[in-house]
């Protein structure tokens, strides 16, 4: 009998609620990204049509947003940057952007750790002096400005920031969720922490870990997906698939776009209705 947080990749998608699910993926820009959860994901969504609604909350998102962005999966992202750093822009997502598809909440490095922190803290907002004295504010009408009660200065208060769902990829994991997920952490630990469920896709399970960045008590779910980061890396086991990343900017919104996500589908082993 296996452990009760080892499961399947397609167990795992189906803990995403149907409607509306804010979920976070772990990872910095091309790096450990949960790619096989991601397609696996595009796979239920063809088979059921769902999920959909989704906000993303991402420190950096990348490819494995824009392919749910591009299936139409995404009503919100909130995320510091979206691209594929020296590929690019995110073509899915630029697109959605510029027609108007897509919401975007603004956000910044200090808005999405400052929030996250708040939601750490149990309060409904973190104070700083970022975005003060910019434009941000106008954009983001929901932050709202306070006065410092001791010195009078008038600071930033960023709303907390948690989410339903967050998925990490780690190197690592063993039975009970603790995790190790290399040397750029990102977010992923406070993810970890703010999050009403927790999913680690990871590349090997082992018995038990002697030492972790992601402890089990808050995970959920463990599920082994060898490569699972491809084409993104996973340092030090294999690196970002380049040639992999060229083929899909210059797939998207062409015929071949289709056989791509297929073949990318069949390489994690998961079955895609097209």
């Amino acid at each position: 009998m296996r452990p009760d947080k080892v499961i399947s990749l397609e167990e795992a998608v189906n803990i995403v609620t149907p409607k509306g699910c804010r979920l976070a993926f772990g990872g910095v820009t091309l790096y450990r990204r949960p790619m096989a959860f991601t397609l696996a994901l595009l796979a239920r969504h063809r088979a059921e049509s769902l999920p959909n609604d989704l906000t993303l909350l991402c420190f950096t998102a990348g490819l494995e947003s824009d392919i749910l962005v591009g299936e139409g999966m995404v009503s919100k992202i909130r995320s510091c940057y979206f691209g594929l750093e020296s590929f690019g822009l995110a073509p899915h997502f630029t697109a959605a952007a510029g027609k108007g598809d897509i919401e975007i909440i603004e956000e910044t490095e200090a808005s999405i750790a400052y929030g996250i922190r708040a939601t750490l803290a149990g309060v409904g907002f973190m104070p700083s002096t970022a975005w003060q004295g910019t434009d941000l504010l106008d954009l983001r009408p929901d932050v709202k400005s306070v006065i410092d009660p001791y010195n009078g200065e008038q600071l930033t208060a960023f709303p907390a920031i948690d989410c339903d769902v967050a998925v990490i990829h780690a190197l690592e994991a063993d039975l009970e969720g603790n995790a190790i997920i290399g040397g750029n952490w990102g977010v992923d630990r406070e993810l970890a922490l703010v999050a009403e469920k927790v999913i680690i896709t990871t590349e090997k399970i082992v018995p038990q870990l002697s030492k972790a960045d992601i402890f089990g008590i808050v995970v959920d779910a463990v599920v082994e997906t060898p490569g699972g980061a491809w084409p993104t890396s996973c340092h030090p086991n294999y690196p970002l698939d380049g040639f992999a990343t060229l083929d899909y900017t210059e797939a998207v919104g062409k015929d071949a776009y289709a056989d791509l996500i297929s073949s990318w589908c069949l390489k994690h082993g998961i079955n895609v209705t097209l």
